[in-house]
């Protein structure tokens, strides 16, 4: 595990100052999926951003210049390009698990477990920012399941008052006006796209997370509401997954089998109500 701070301060002094935490699968999606934390957090002295990557990012495509890195090559690339996303983005904290995303996606591992529950004990976040479980990539949903349960394990007390799971492999935009989680990105735009364009070797390797996470946040605000002006220039959409931890006894599939069987009776409701 390596903790980076960004501006030098005492490690256990960075942690505890720390007000939104995200924990993400790989090296960039803390960018795509918890930008509206980050702008939010960005200059400020009472508010900061703690970014937890779990994986190693050792199985990212690659082409170009990155053609003939090796694993440990590109694990060493992406360490230092999420590093600078952390320095430009003023995070007040950066967690690198170095994980290979088999052990995530393994069921039977507690290590990650383990050490998230120490992180989320030293830095005691006010929001926590995950990935959802509609999320279509494997290593994404095993991440977010395995930093559900370590938000299980903390004393109420030491639990976060808001959970959200962000968009990254696939938009949320499905979901039901009145249980979508609005996640303004429209601040510091500047900012944001300097962050997206840090991971040269994802872009170079030949896919533009730069310009599709720009195109959502300009999709969601704009699509947003139908009938009125827009109201963000960017946005992101998360759904919320605190129940999950304030009620450990719901299970989790059927939480957000929920979401999908509400969306799905809102759209039949719809076609109902209107057809002749």
């Amino acid at each position: 595990m390596l903790v980076y701070i960004p501006d030098g301060t005492e490690e256990k002094q960075a942690l505890v100052r720390t007000t939104h935490l995200c924990i993400a699968a790989h090296q960039d999606d803390i960018e795509f999926m918890a930008y509206a934390p980050i702008a939010e957090c960005f200059g400020k002295r009472d508010k900061w951003f703690c970014g937890v990557v779990v994986t190693d990012g050792a199985g990212s495509p690659r082409s170009g210049l990155y053609a003939d890195y090796t694993d440990e090559q590109m694990k060493a690339i992406r360490i230092e390009e999420q590093k600078k996303a952390g320095m430009l983005g003023e995070y007040g904290a950066l967690y690198l698990l170095g994980h290979p995303s088999k052990q995530v996606k393994n069921k039977n591992d507690k290590e990650i477990i383990k050490e998230l529950v120490d992180i989320l004990k030293a830095t005691k976040p006010k929001y926590v920012y995950l990935h959802n479980f509609a999320d279509k990539h494997e290593t994404h949903v095993a991440t977010a399941l395995k930093a559900i349960l370590a938000l299980r394990e903390l004393n109420a007390d030491e639990q976060p008052e808001k959970v959200y799971g962000c968009e990254v492999w696939r938009n949320l935009d499905w979901l039901n006006d009145d249980e979508k989680v609005y996640l303004d990105c429209s601040a510091h735009p500047n900012l944001s796209r300097a962050l997206s364009s840090v991971f040269d070797s994802q872009i170079a390797g030949g896919k533009r997370y730069d310009l599709a996470a720009e195109g959502r946040r300009l999709a969601n605000a704009t699509f947003s509401e139908s009938h009125a002006c827009d109201t963000f220039n960017m946005l992101n959409y998360a759904m919320d997954l605190t129940p999950l931890i304030k009620d450990i006894s719901l299970d989790i599939a059927d939480y957000v089998d929920g979401f999908i069987s509400r969306f799905q009776k809102n759209v039949r409701n719809k076609i109902r109500t209107l057809q002749w």
